[in-house]
């Protein structure tokens, strides 16, 4: 039977980096990840040959994608070519980013 619907508890966990859990849904051809960052909790720079896109949903999140700095807000979109390195730091609260990602990360599913 073709699932259509997930909970956040059907959804494959990982911890991927300190302070960093993902929660993660696959089809045929792209991947959402709900990301959550403890306050002050880093993503260390990084590439991946996916595609990315997100968006901030809580807190503050100061991004580095491919040499450019910004600090988001919710509601700031990224958007992460393959292959760019990219870094990311939580601020003084927890936060919630919505990420995209195309094709499927297998290490992810």
């Amino acid at each position: 039977m073709v699932q259509f619907f997930y909970t956040r508890d059907e959804c494959s966990c990982h911890h991927i980096f300190p302070g960093v859990t993902i929660h993660t849904a696959a089809g045929d051809q792209l991947m959402l990840s709900l990301v959550e960052f403890e306050p002050h909790a880093v993503v260390p720079p990084h590439q991946h040959p996916h595609e990315q896109m997100g968006v901030l949903l809580e807190g503050e999140l100061t991004f580095t994608i491919g040499g450019q700095t910004r600090t988001l807000k919710p509601g700031d979109m990224w958007r992460i070519p393959g292959g760019v390195v990219h870094s990311a730091r939580a601020g003084a609260a927890p936060v919630r980013a919505l990420d995209v990602f195309h094709p499927v990360r297998e290490d992810y599913r």
